[in-house]
């Protein structure tokens, strides 16, 4: 990794991977990695703060840049060659899927305004927990609401409602169209595709039940070992032991993700 500023201070979890051939830019000032993440090769990195969760993936080729802080939640997942601009701020919530060659922009600006162009902004951009922008997206400052979806190739130029899809240039709401991104699944229905998840895991790697060991504690709590997860709330207590990990590891991104219950 290239660190370009000697002051930078830079904190990275256990069980993170960074690839080699990282740059963070002269303007990082503190850069902080949670658990488990993966960060691939040439990914430029110039902001002056960054705070990423746990268990998010960053593809090669991407570039993070801008002037003021960027966050990105817990199990996020981010494809190659995509570019996030902090210049106007940008907040991204926790399984946040960013497909591969997206554009996400904060700022607009480049014409004289010496001469007159009236294109000339800055915007903090939010992305709410569990949006999904499918890939090769362009999508302006806006407010992208929980569970939010922009099909392949959206150019979003506007705010995304709630468990509702877009789609097209500039994008539109289709819901009715296309329905949401999520359905509704009841309890019992989670907990035995959870139970399933884990026979298979255990199964896929060659673990006796006996060494992780799964039970029922309540209506939508489970235990996998010694951590305890809750369904209805998607949260976990870690334990960060080796078979939490590879567990994490195996549901993540398509199954399931869980947020940390921090003490």
């Amino acid at each position: 990794m290239e660190i370009r500023n000697s002051s930078t201070i830079v904190n990275l979890g256990e069980k993170t991977l960074l690839d080699e051939k990282i740059t963070l830019g002269s303007n990082c000032k503190k850069i902080t990695i949670g658990y488990g993440c993966f960060i691939g090769e040439n990914v430029y990195i110039d902001v002056p703060e960054l705070v990423i969760g746990d268990y998010t993936t960053i593809h090669k080729n991407t570039t993070i840049h801008g002037s003021e802080k960027c966050e990105i939640g817990h199990n996020c997942w981010i494809g190659q060659n995509t570019i996030i601009d902090s210049i106007g701020g940008m907040k991204i919530g926790n399984n946040v899927g960013i497909g591969t060659y997206s554009q996400l922009w904060s700022h607009m600006k480049f014409g004289d305004m010496l001469n007159g162009c009236r294109w000339n902004t800055k915007k903090k951009m939010v992305i709410e927990d569990d949006v999904w922008f499918v890939g090769h997206c362009i999508v302006s400052p806006v407010h992208a609401k929980k569970g939010s979806m922009a099909m392949l190739g959206s150019l979003v130029v506007k705010d995304m409602e709630e468990n509702e899809i877009y789609a097209g240039s500039p994008a539109k709401n289709v819901k009715d169209k296309m329905g949401t991104q999520f359905s509704e699944i009841g309890i019992k229905e989670k907990k035995k595709i959870f139970k399933n998840y884990y026979k298979s895991f255990i199964l896929e790697n060659s673990i006796r039940e006996a060494d992780l060991e799964y039970e029922e504690l309540d209506e939508v709590q489970i235990r996998v070992g010694n951590t305890r997860f809750n369904l209805e709330e998607r949260s976990y207590w870690p334990t960060r032991s080796d078979y939490e990990y590879k567990f994490m590891k195996y549901i993540l991104y398509d199954k399931a993700k869980f947020i940390p219950v921090v003490k």
